[in-house]
């Protein structure tokens, strides 16, 4: 009963910090405006350094560093989450109002998905060892893929999924409020918001393939991996409503992505030959990342004071246009 209280008490906590973020703060359907998201990304960053703080204190530094740089890989892999969101957002013309509703209960789906990928892979990785290398060249092969992945914005409309669903059930041609279903002389359809709310699950669990492999390579504890990628998850949200203004400015943000991949990647294939302590591993990451937006902000800024001198020339710099994959 001791080892599963843990586990209780934290999807009790869980539960109550959804409940109350739907039924009290977005009962409502409205706008989230960025003071708002930066507010609740502040309460999750606050809430996972509080519990990462609980871990140091109650396991030690060895697994309170694991939990650390576990939650880092996951919160930094889950910025091409937020790429693709704003992508299926804009593709089907969401109205502001009701993207956190679709958020919400992507993100309540997520976790149900990425409870039971844990799992999974926890199992392969205990009896079938050899999964640690699949893994390993997983990673390696999608960090690349980042970084020559060079394809336009797919065609959402015809995605595979979308096609699927609408063979079960007819879609209104409009969006009907907030709602995922309506109705109408006896026979229910789905709406568009639905169609968005699928793609949002299928995109996760993309994701989440090659985010979980990645975590398993810090720890293998499944309290640690499970609780640190919830509380990723959980502040998923309110980083895409915070960064969703700003994603063209880390132009460096994808090849960081990768970088973060193939090092991970690396250190799966090199489990038997050489251990890489968690303390390295996390210094690798935040060092990725710092430099990553160290070097995006100081581009921008070059490119901002060239502008005047290129209009005086009446050349201009041509506008950037991020395109997500």
């Amino acid at each position: 009963m001791s080892e599963l209280l843990p586990w209780v008490l934290f999807t009790a906590f869980v539960i109550g910090m959804l409940a109350v973020d739907l039924g009290f703060f977005h009962r409502e359907a409205h706008e989230v405006r960025r003071r708002e998201a930066l507010a609740w990304s502040a309460v999750w960053v606050g809430l996972a350094v509080v519990f990462n703080i609980g871990i140091y204190a109650t396991r030690g530094g060895a697994d309170g560093i694991e939990w650390t740089t576990g939650y880092l890989i996951e919160k930094s892999l889950a910025v091409d989450n937020v790429f693709v969101f704003l992508l299926i957002f804009s593709t089907f013309q969401v109205p502001a109002i009701y993207q956190h509703r679709v958020l919400f209960w992507g993100v309540l789906g997520a976790l149900v998905m990425r409870g039971a990928l844990i799992a999974a892979a926890g199992v392969l990785l205990s009896t079938l060892h050899f999964v640690i290398y699949v893994f390993g060249a997983l990673l390696i092969v999608t960090g690349i893929k980042f970084l020559r992945d060079q394809e336009h914005a797919p065609e959402l409309n015809r995605n595979w999924l979308v096609r699927f669903a609408r063979r079960f059930l007819p879609t209104t041609e409009r969006y009907e409020g907030q709602h995922f279903f309506i109705r109408r002389s006896g026979v229910l359809y789905m709406t568009p918001l639905f169609l968005v709310l699928l793609l949002i699950e299928a995109t996760d669990l993309v994701f989440a393939v090659d985010s979980i492999p990645a975590i398993y390579a810090v720890t293998d504890d499944p309290f640690i991996v499970f609780t640190s990628n919830v509380f990723a998850i959980l502040g998923l949200r309110a980083m895409y409503f915070v960064l969703a203004g700003y994603l063209s400015a880390f132009r460096y943000v994808k090849p960081a992505l990768a970088a973060i991949l193939v090092f991970v990647g690396v250190k799966m294939l090199l489990t038997d030959i050489y251990k890489i302590h968690p303390l390295m591993s996390l210094v690798v990451i935040v060092t990725i990342l710092v430099v990553a937006i160290g070097a995006s902000i100081r581009t921008n800024r070059a490119e901002q004071r060239a502008a005047p001198l290129a209009a005086e020339r009446g050349g201009g710099l041509p506008g950037e246009r991020f395109e997500a994959s």
